[in-house]
């Protein structure tokens, strides 16, 4: 365990799953089948790393209310779904009405490495994790049982918001530049007040969110560090990125305007084989 994780309470993962719980339907009702997020970004990236085939047995770590694993299903695989929240699992759950049994949801505490080496070692094609694990204070425990779930031909793909750029330490910025012909025009910038030290801190996911939540940075050595050391190694990475189509002036510090730079790292980790 990095010393990062050693010190963060151990009661904020009941704390964080409070948060979830009481704000599931709001976040339920924003997100839907997939915000642009979802679909512009993750979900594509996902499915390219990923790549389930008909059969598969995938698992989904931190499903909220199951776009990813419904995604996941369409492309033929079943699907052990989990969260922490009961009322997310319940939401996710109705919207999931037509899967029937490709779908199986199941309340567990990704942190608890036990309750997922319960679900059976070696089992596992695939396991997914959209944009859960950097909500987690721990990730270790993820990472050694997922280890022992995957099949030796298995991969584990993760999305979580990009470290370098998507931060509590990073603030988006638009500023009118006069270009030397006359011309205004606005440019963007990503604002880095810290990268390597960034504490356990809440705050929002979505506009108007009724309660921010807990986020857990991890540096990219630190991050990747705890793959390693778990038994894996990166074999497939993707940064995306929104096209560029900004919307209206109201809303010039969203991401859509930041071409440049990349909100997500999407990032495959396979099982390490003797003399990899």
């Amino acid at each position: 365990m990095s010393e990062r994780e050693r010190d963060i309470p151990n009661d904020l993962v009941a704390e964080t799953r409070r948060i979830w719980d009481e704000k599931a339907a709001f976040w339920d009702e924003q997100m839907g089948e997939g915000n642009a997020f979802a679909r512009e970004l993750i979900g594509p990236s996902v499915a390219r790393l990923l790549a389930p085939r008909a059969g598969d047995l995938v698992l989904d770590i931190g499903c909220g209310n199951g776009v990813i694993s419904r995604q996941i299903a369409r492309l033929g695989a079943r699907v052990i779904a989990t969260d922490f929240s009961p009322r997310l699992l319940e939401l996710a759950k109705a919207r999931s009405a037509d899967f029937g049994d490709q779908i199986d949801y199941r309340l567990l505490d990704a942190t608890d490495e036990a309750a997922l080496l319960a679900l059976g070692e070696g089992r596992f094609e695939g396991i997914a994790s959209s944009m859960a694990m950097m909500d987690m204070p721990a990730i270790d425990p993820l990472l050694r049982a997922g280890r022992r779930l995957l099949r030796r031909d298995g991969r584990f793909v993760f999305a979580i918001q990009h470290p370098a750029f998507n931060s509590n330490a990073v603030s988006l910025c638009a500023e009118s530049t006069v270009l030397p012909d006359g011309r205004e025009v606005e440019r963007y910038s990503v604002r880095i007040f810290d990268y390597l030290d960034v504490p356990a801190g809440r705050a929002t996911g979505m506009t108007d969110e009724p309660e921010p939540h807990w986020y857990f940075h991890r540096p990219l050595h630190e991050l990747f560090g705890a793959c390693f050391a778990a038994g894996f190694v990166i074999d497939g990475l993707e940064e995306p990125r929104f096209s560029g189509q900004g919307g209206a002036p109201r809303d010039a510090l969203s991401w859509r305007n930041f071409d440049g730079i990349p909100p997500v790292l999407v990032v495959r980790i396979v099982p390490k084989v003797d003399g990899s």
